[in-house]
């Protein structure tokens, strides 16, 4: 069997996703995934120019080996836009091999674990009040676990995650306008003032048994966040997530030496060597990689496996910049993982989006149901794709009051 081409489309409806369409001379095709939000066009090159090139010819049943032939062979190694290139491949042979087996995804894993996975929607409200609306919205939709992020009384902007007040798009923040950012102001005693007591209302107007989770969104100073974290210990959250910037991770120690709230990180981290001390310390309880921008399916079970051995579950990145193939996968690595926590989901299922991905994996009562299609259980309508092309697009720059470039 032999990969005889393979093709990269990006583009969307309202996305840039980076789609790859690995053939064989077989007739079986697989799917994989590049988007690198906001840099889409750097992945898809490296597919073009570098990757492909390679692929022809070569037995897509060997996933393995073309993983290690592409990371050990390009010497400069890692990174995002690598990563998410290696991710595509590597999901698509997946999927190949799947297909050729007649199961689904899941089954070449071992078997599922559970019947359903858990996922977590995104809550948000430029006030406290706007926001309980928010969060009663998705509990009535059967959620059972809400990340919540709300708009600070006296910051100049919106603070993260939040849309400016009268948007109609709350879950999506790249700005389609150019390539150039906006500016955002962060104010972090504004937020420390303001964020925990409206956390501790949450919880009295919901109750104990919502799951809620926040994102600081690497906004703190490891002792800044170890305040906020023992602030907020009487709220039971699900998880605090990106309290502080991971590069120096042993800060995380300080973080822990003050707090028991579980730590959710990782969403930036390409490799398993980003996140080996964090995991073997067990300085996390949540690891966020994804299987995009991690390098695909055959590292991240890697990391999935590391995290066994030390009591951190998963917990994986959904924004809405994945596409639905890279959730598939990630639906598969649910459905089998013993250290299952969480997946992060936002709605996907718009009809343009059905149309350009059909799939039967479906959403029930708060839960991710895996299809049981064979391969990843997504497929790519290539006639659909012809109407969507690149548009450029950026997320927003963050900056103190006086100026300073802060951590996005």
């Amino acid at each position: 069997m032999k990969i005889t081409d393979a093709k990269v489309f990006v583009g969307g409806p309202g996305k840039n996703y980076v789609t790859l369409k690995v053939m064989t001379d077989q007739g079986v095709y697989g799917l994989g995934d590049a988007s690198l939000n906001n840099r889409e066009t750097l992945p898809a090159a490296y597919l073009n120019d570098y990757l492909i090139p390679n692929l022809i010819g070569r037995d897509p049943r060997n996933s393995e080996d073309l993983w290690q032939y592409f990371y050990r062979g390009a010497y400069f190694r890692r990174g995002p836009i690598a990563m998410a290139a290696f991710g595509a491949v590597d999901m698509a042979l997946w999927d190949i091999k799947a297909k050729l087996a007649g199961m689904p995804l899941y089954q070449l894993f071992g078997g599922k674990s559970r019947d359903g996975a858990l996922v977590y929607a995104h809550a948000t409200g430029s006030d406290l009040e706007d926001l309980m609306n928010s969060i009663a919205h998705y509990q009535a939709l059967g959620y059972k676990a809400v990340r919540v992020q709300c708009g600070i009384p006296g910051m100049p902007t919106a603070s993260y995650g939040v849309a400016d007040k009268g948007l109609s798009d709350k879950q999506f923040i790249t700005d389609f306008s150019g390539i150039v950012p906006k500016e955002e102001i962060w104010d972090t005693d504004k937020y420390m003032r303001f964020m925990p007591d409206a956390l501790a209302q949450i919880r009295d107007r919901f109750g104990p048994d919502l799951k809620i989770l926040h994102d600081v969104h690497h906004r703190l100073l490891p002792r800044e966040a170890a305040q906020f974290a023992k602030a907020v210990e009487p709220v039971g959250l699900f998880w605090l997530e990106d309290p502080t910037p991971a590069d120096d991770q042993d800060a995380l120690k300080l973080l822990r030496q003050h707090s028991t709230v579980p730590i959710a990180i990782g969403e930036v981290f390409n490799s398993i060597w980003d996140c080996k001390q964090l995991i073997e310390n067990e300085l996390i309880d949540f690891i966020r990689v994804a299987v995009t921008y991690a390098g695909g399916i055959t590292h991240v079970k890697r990391i999935v496996d590391l995290c066994a051995l030390h009591h951190v579950r998963t917990g994986f990145h959904g924004a809405p910049s994945h596409s639905p193939i890279s959730m598939a996968a990630q639906a598969h690595l649910n459905a089998w993982a013993p250290n299952f926590g969480i997946q992060e989901y936002l709605v996907l299922g718009t009809p343009e989006c059905d149309a350009l991905f059909p799939s039967k994996h479906r959403l029930e009562q708060g839960m991710m149901i895996v299809s049981d299609e064979p391969g990843l259980g997504v497929d790519f309508d290539e006639n659909e794709a012809k109407q969507y092309s690149y548009k450029p697009g950026s997320h927003p720059v963050v900056r103190l009051e006086d100026g300073t470039l802060w951590n996005y």
